[in-house]
Protein backbone atom coordinates (compact mmCIF):
# COMPACT_ATOMS: atom_id res chain seq x y z
CA UNK A 1 0.00 0.00 0.00
CA UNK A 2 1.35 3.36 -1.08
CA UNK A 3 1.47 5.69 1.42
CA UNK A 4 3.18 8.69 0.72
CA UNK A 5 4.33 10.12 -2.76
CA UNK A 6 6.38 13.29 -4.01
CA UNK A 7 8.63 14.04 -6.72
CA UNK A 8 8.90 10.60 -7.93
CA UNK A 9 9.62 8.94 -4.93
CA UNK A 10 6.68 6.86 -2.68
CA UNK A 11 6.49 4.95 0.53
CA UNK A 12 4.98 1.89 0.86
CA UNK A 13 3.93 -0.75 3.51
CA UNK A 14 3.75 -3.39 0.37
CA UNK A 15 6.39 -5.86 1.58
CA UNK A 16 6.08 -8.03 -1.51
CA UNK A 17 7.30 -4.95 -2.76
CA UNK A 18 10.54 -5.09 -0.67
CA UNK A 19 13.52 -6.36 -2.67
CA UNK A 20 15.27 -8.54 0.17
CA UNK A 21 18.54 -8.46 -1.38
CA UNK A 22 19.03 -4.93 -1.61
CA UNK A 23 17.88 -4.45 2.10
CA UNK A 24 20.25 -7.10 2.99
CA UNK A 25 23.09 -5.97 1.43
CA UNK A 26 22.77 -2.48 2.90
CA UNK A 27 22.37 -4.14 6.54
CA UNK A 28 25.17 -6.35 6.95
CA UNK A 29 27.01 -3.50 5.75
CA UNK A 30 25.77 -1.71 8.78
CA UNK A 31 27.38 -0.48 12.04
CA UNK A 32 24.25 -2.24 13.78
CA UNK A 33 23.79 -5.27 11.79
CA UNK A 34 26.74 -6.17 10.66
CA UNK A 35 27.07 -10.11 8.87
CA UNK A 36 22.97 -10.26 9.54
CA UNK A 37 22.17 -13.45 7.00
CA UNK A 38 19.65 -12.78 4.69
CA UNK A 39 17.25 -15.37 6.71
CA UNK A 40 17.08 -12.99 9.61
CA UNK A 41 16.32 -10.31 7.57
CA UNK A 42 13.58 -12.23 5.69
CA UNK A 43 11.94 -12.76 9.32
CA UNK A 44 12.81 -9.24 10.77
CA UNK A 45 10.40 -8.36 7.81
CA UNK A 46 7.97 -10.86 8.33
CA UNK A 47 7.09 -9.95 12.07
CA UNK A 48 7.50 -5.86 11.53
CA UNK A 49 5.35 -3.39 9.85
CA UNK A 50 8.02 -2.55 7.30
CA UNK A 51 8.70 0.70 4.98
CA UNK A 52 10.42 1.04 1.11
CA UNK A 53 11.23 4.05 -0.43
CA UNK A 54 11.02 3.84 -4.03
CA UNK A 55 12.43 5.91 -7.05
CA UNK A 56 9.95 4.95 -9.78
CA UNK A 57 10.86 0.96 -9.00
CA UNK A 58 13.97 0.97 -7.60
CA UNK A 59 14.14 0.55 -3.99
CA UNK A 60 16.42 3.26 -2.14
CA UNK A 61 15.52 3.29 1.84
CA UNK A 62 14.04 1.29 4.18
CA UNK A 63 12.81 1.31 7.98
CA UNK A 64 10.36 -1.26 9.75
CA UNK A 65 8.16 -0.93 13.46
CA UNK A 66 8.46 -3.98 15.89
CA UNK A 67 5.23 -2.99 17.25
CA UNK A 68 1.98 -4.61 19.00
CA UNK A 69 -0.22 -1.72 17.78
CA UNK A 70 -1.59 -0.78 21.05
CA UNK A 71 1.32 0.16 23.83
CA UNK A 72 4.51 0.22 22.44
CA UNK A 73 6.81 0.47 18.92
CA UNK A 74 10.47 0.20 18.32
CA UNK A 75 11.89 1.82 15.02
CA UNK A 76 14.72 -0.17 13.48
CA UNK A 77 17.00 -0.25 10.48
CA UNK A 78 16.18 3.16 9.12
CA UNK A 79 18.31 4.19 6.34
CA UNK A 80 18.48 5.85 3.00
CA UNK A 81 20.64 4.57 0.16
CA UNK A 82 23.88 6.21 0.15
CA UNK A 83 23.09 8.16 -3.15
CA UNK A 84 19.85 9.57 -2.63
CA UNK A 85 20.98 10.95 0.95
CA UNK A 86 20.64 14.79 1.36
CA UNK A 87 17.29 14.98 -0.58
CA UNK A 88 15.03 15.03 2.81
CA UNK A 89 14.27 11.59 2.52
CA UNK A 90 15.24 10.27 5.82
CA UNK A 91 12.86 12.68 7.43
CA UNK A 92 10.25 12.68 4.52
CA UNK A 93 10.10 8.75 5.61
CA UNK A 94 10.57 8.84 9.70
CA UNK A 95 7.26 11.27 9.37
CA UNK A 96 5.55 9.02 7.08
CA UNK A 97 5.98 6.05 9.76
CA UNK A 98 4.76 8.21 12.91
CA UNK A 99 1.53 9.32 11.12
CA UNK A 100 0.62 5.69 10.15
CA UNK A 101 -2.33 4.23 11.67
CA UNK A 102 -1.02 1.38 13.93
CA UNK A 103 1.22 3.27 15.41
CA UNK A 104 -1.15 6.50 16.93
CA UNK A 105 -1.85 6.74 20.31
CA UNK A 106 1.04 4.41 21.92
CA UNK A 107 2.33 4.60 24.88
CA UNK A 108 6.31 4.75 23.84
CA UNK A 109 7.98 4.71 20.50
CA UNK A 110 11.63 3.87 20.80
CA UNK A 111 14.86 3.72 18.49
CA UNK A 112 18.62 3.21 19.43
CA UNK A 113 20.87 5.39 17.01
CA UNK A 114 24.63 6.13 16.57
CA UNK A 115 24.58 9.43 14.58
CA UNK A 116 20.84 10.54 13.59
CA UNK A 117 19.92 12.25 16.92
CA UNK A 118 19.52 15.02 14.96
CA UNK A 119 16.79 13.99 12.63
CA UNK A 120 15.10 11.97 15.46
CA UNK A 121 15.03 14.91 17.46
CA UNK A 122 12.74 16.72 14.80
CA UNK A 123 10.26 14.17 15.85
CA UNK A 124 10.21 14.78 19.38
CA UNK A 125 12.60 11.78 20.21
CA UNK A 126 14.56 12.35 23.10
CA UNK A 127 17.14 10.24 25.52
CA UNK A 128 16.10 8.03 27.83
CA UNK A 129 14.96 10.10 31.33
CA UNK A 130 15.94 6.84 33.57
CA UNK A 131 18.28 4.97 31.68
CA UNK A 132 18.75 2.89 34.74
CA UNK A 133 15.54 1.27 34.27
CA UNK A 134 16.22 -0.56 31.12
CA UNK A 135 17.90 -3.48 30.26
CA UNK A 136 18.69 -5.80 27.76
CA UNK A 137 19.86 -8.89 26.60
CA UNK A 138 22.65 -8.18 23.99
CA UNK A 139 24.38 -10.73 22.00
CA UNK A 140 26.54 -8.58 19.85
CA UNK A 141 28.35 -11.27 17.94
CA UNK A 142 25.40 -13.46 16.83
CA UNK A 143 25.56 -13.15 13.83
CA UNK A 144 29.09 -13.84 13.21
CA UNK A 145 29.82 -17.68 12.02
CA UNK A 146 31.35 -20.18 14.77
CA UNK A 147 34.80 -21.04 14.05
CA UNK A 148 35.56 -24.32 12.22
CA UNK A 149 36.52 -27.03 14.63
CA UNK A 150 40.39 -27.39 14.58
Amino acid sequence: MILASKEGYTISTSKESLDISYIHQFLTRSYWAAGIPVDVVRRSIEGSLSFGVYLQDQQVGFARVITDSATYAYLADVFIDESQRGKGLGKWLVGTILQHPQLQGLRRIELGTLDAHGLYAQFGFKPLPNPERFMQIRNADVYKQPLAAE
